[in-house]
This record gives structure tokens, C-alpha cells and sequence, in this order.
């Protein structure tokens, strides 16, 4: 299906980022796999790092990422797919107790880093007149929760921005869709939630399957869509 395609992930040694990669890799892709070190994308896939062309970067920061993004460019100059599944978690902090460096650590993993990729790939993809690209925000994002401010704050802006994007874009051929899931079936959610039902929550191959159908043809009138991907919870 993606046999002439060329998919980039980003956060692509996590829990979701991983299977993404694996998903693509299944079906024929070229993939391109980033995350902060290539130590962690060698410990997540071990010998099958070899199947990804394989960089590291900090995406939250701007000259960092661009100077790596165009490196990336110049070797694979077509990016059809990009998946921003990069970001991050925690909970814990009432709004006015969150301090600053955890609001920006927040709002740079989940929206920051969307902002330095797509200021790179998407002008080539206008010229190419062509492209696809899936973010991940959350169910978290679709309304306030206690303690959880900074989180589904950055979560709804990874919303809106998707909104945006898909509007900026739908005149290029470009679809702009994102998804939200629910609590994902990873090891650390497993560890951090040991007394929740686990057969409840969505599998990451499951989440895959969803952006490999907004990643394909058959999506092409999705556009500018927030995705409930939540299993049984």
C-alpha cells in the first residue's frame, strides 16, 4: 500500500511511535525514524533499526530541528506521510501550583515540536502538491481536568493547530487530521496504572491501523478531523 511512499515519525522509539514505524515498515514504506538519540532507537528496535533511515533530534528546539529536518531532506527529498508522534506527559499540579518550566516542557513536546516540523516538511510538500500528515492529541484534550491543567491545555492547542493546518492546506492537496486516543497500552502506562483494567485500553497496532488509513488514499475526504481512538474505555 506504501510500497513508493516515504513515512517520517517522529518520537519514533516510544510505546506508540514504535509500532507506528513497525506498521509502516510492514507495508512497505521507506521509513524514516527520529527521536532524541539514536541510542533509543537502537534499545526500542534492536536489529531492526536496520530496516529505518534513523535520526536523532531535539525537535522542541527550532535551528536543531531545521538543521536536521534538511539533512533528512537532502537524502530523502520526498516525504509523503509525517506522523508527529512526539510528546509528553504528567499530572500531578493544580494550574496555579504548575510552574513555568512545566507548562513550557508541555506545550514544547506536544505543540512546539508540530511547529519546527511542519516549518520545514510542509513547504516541500506544497511543492510536491501533495502530503499527509497525523498528530496526536488526546481525550484529554476535549475538556479541563483537575490537576491535569498544562497537559490538556497543550493537548487542545495540538487540536486546534490540526484545525488550522487543515484549512492553511486543504487547497494543496495536503490532509491535516489528527487523533485522539484514550489511555494507550504501554509498559510505563501499565506500571504508572497497575490497578486499572488494561484489557479496556487501545493498543498501539490498533491506534497504527487508524493512521495508516488517514496516512492512505481512502482518506482523502478526512480532512481537519479530531479521530476518537479510545478501545473500550
Amino acid at each position: 500500500m506504501f510500497s513508493d511512499q516515504t513515512v517520517l515519525v517522529t518520537g519514533a522509539a516510544g510505546g506508540l511511535g514504535s509500532e507506528v514505524c513497525l506498521f509502516f515498515k510492514r507495508l512497505n514504506a521507506s521509513v524514516i525514524a527520529v527521536d532524541l538519540s539514536l541510542d533509543l532507537l537502537e534499545k526500542t528496535f534492536g536489529s531492526d533499526q536496520q530496516s529505518f533511515a534513523s535520526y536523532a533530534v531535539d525537535l522542541t528546539k527550532k535551528e536543531e530541528s531545521r538543521d536536521v529536518l534538511e539533512e533528512i531532506m537532502s537524502s530523502h527529498p520526498r516525504i509523503d506521510v509525517l506522523c508527529n508522534i512526539a510528546g509528553g506527559f504528567f499530572m500531578g499540579e493544580t494550574v496555579h501550583e504548575t510552574s513555568e518550566s512545566n507548562w513550557n516542557f508541555l506545550f514544547d513536546l506536544n505543540v512546539r515540536s508540530i511547529v519546527n516540523t511542519a516549518s520545514v516538511l510542509v513547504p516541500k510538500m506544497i511543492d510536491r502538491g501533495s502530503g499527509k500528515i497525523i498528530n496526536i492529541g488526546a481525550r484529554a484534550a476535549l475538556g479541563g481536568m483537575a490537576n491535569m491543567g498544562a497537559y490538556t491545555a497543550s493537548k487542545s492547542a495540538v487540536i486546534r493547530i490540526t484545525e488550522a493546518m487543515s484549512e492553511e492546506l486543504l487547497d494543496q492537496n495536503i490532509n491535516v487530521n489528527c487523533i485522539l486516543p484514550g489511555v494507550i497500552d504501554t509498559p510505563k502506562n501499565r506500571s504508572d496504572m497497575a490497578g486499572s483494567d488494561f484489557s479496556k485500553w487501545v493498543s498501539p497496532s490498533e491506534i497504527a491501523e487508524v493512521i495508516g488509513f488517514l496516512a492512505s488514499e481512502k482518506s482523502v475526504a478526512i480532512n481537519g478531523a479530531s479521530i476518537p481512538v479510545y478501545g473500550r474505555s
